[in-house]
């Protein structure tokens, strides 16, 4: 269970986040929504450890991510919305230095993982610089979980992206979820949105919990 409560940050001297609390079970997708600049992206990237809050605390499955940063690697599987690849190698490059080397691992996920699931097969040899933004965004994924971590967290990432991208992801996702994973995600799509089972809005530097089922424009009242 990744837990995190008391979560602080501020830039210069604006409080972007303001004691935030929020817990993901396995098997549980929380979809945190809210107006553009509110600070999901901060948020979402100081669970996964890519940085620091004023104050709080971070825990995956009981451990204290905190004073023990290397336990967000173990994890938690990160993808930002901005591209972490290395354009200029191949996919199976790009491949190869996430899963650090170890080729039977790399070798299995091909076959029958999460690079399978996400189409990687079929595009091994080509740079990434020739890809298309969705692809890139499955390759992206696919990186991130080389070390099968059991959270998921993604900073938007049908954004942009074709009906087929999309499709692909959210069925991943679901895939993920069925699988025992759990998945925290920000989205400003409502077909996205219905994969997770959990919603909450971002405002003011909290989350307030969405209950049932609401239309995009309630949900954009809870802005």
């Amino acid at each position: 269970m990744l837990e995190a409560s008391g979560i602080c940050k501020k830039y210069r001297k604006k409080e972007i986040l303001k004691d935030a609390e929020l817990v993901v079970a396995p098997g549980m997708c929380l979809g945190i929504v809210g107006s553009n600049g509110c600070g999901k992206t901060t948020l979402l990237s100081i669970l996964a450890g890519a940085q620091k809050a004023d104050r709080g605390a971070i825990r995956y499955d009981g451990k204290d991510a905190v004073r023990h940063p290397e336990v967000f690697r173990q994890a938690a599987a990160y993808v930002p919305q901005e591209n972490p690849l290395i354009e200029d190698l191949t996919v199976l490059d790009n491949l190869r230095l996430w899963y650090r080397g170890d080729r039977k691992a790399l070798d299995e996920d091909l076959a029958r993982g999460p690079a399978a699931m996400l189409g990687m097969n079929g595009m091994l040899r080509q740079t990434v610089s020739r890809l298309s933004g969705g692809m890139k965004k499955r390759l992206s994924i696919a990186c991130a979980l080389a070390e099968h971590a059991p959270y998921l967290i993604l900073d938007e990432p049908g954004a942009a992206l074709d009906l087929e991208c999309k499709s692909v992801i959210r069925s991943y996702l679901q895939a993920y979820l069925r699988g025992g994973g759990g998945v925290l995600l920000t989205s400003h799509e409502m077909e996205e949105l219905s994969v997770c089972t959990n919603l909450a809005v971002l405002r003011e530097g909290t989350l307030h919990p969405v209950s049932g089922k609401l239309s995009a424009q309630e949900l954009v009242k809870c802005f």
